[in-house]
């Protein structure tokens, strides 16, 4: 099941833009390896999931996973073939707003070559190019 949260103030966000670097966030604090985002943009929960499952498969039971993005921001949309106007649609999904630098996936206790090829492969699951990174 993908990513939401529990309860929010406000059930329909502005869209806002994404400037900048990512200050917080963009160092490997959990795990060993890393991936790191090298572009800004939205990441649906649907995506960070494939993501995981993708992880999850490739280590095999080894090491631990450690998931850094969650999806606070509600994404809306009006049904198709609606004329314009009538206010601001229903929420319909849920999207993480990442900036660039930020890390994603962390993975501890697998060796180089394996978290390296894990990450190779959750990172064909996102919309945004990624960076492998290591602690050291």
């Amino acid at each position: 099941m993908a990513l939401m949260p529990k309860r929010v103030k406000y059930r329909k966000s502005q869209r806002g833009k994404v400037k900048g670097n990512a200050n917080r966030g963009n160092t490997v604090s959990y795990g060993e390896f890393g991936l790191q985002s090298l572009e800004g943009g939205w990441l649906s929960a649907q995506t960070i999931e494939a993501g995981r499952i993708t992880l999850a498969h490739a280590i095999r039971g080894e090491g631990k996973m450690f998931i850094r993005v969650f999806p606070h921001k509600s994404v809306t949309a009006i049904p198709l073939e609606t004329r314009m106007g009538k206010g601001k649609g229903n929420p319909e999904g849920w999207v993480c707003v990442v900036r660039p630098g930020r890390v994603l996936y962390e993975l501890e206790g697998v060796t180089h070559e394996l978290a390296k090829e894990a990450m190779r492969l959750a990172a064909h699951k996102l919309g945004i190019k990624t960076k492998f990174v290591s602690r050291h």
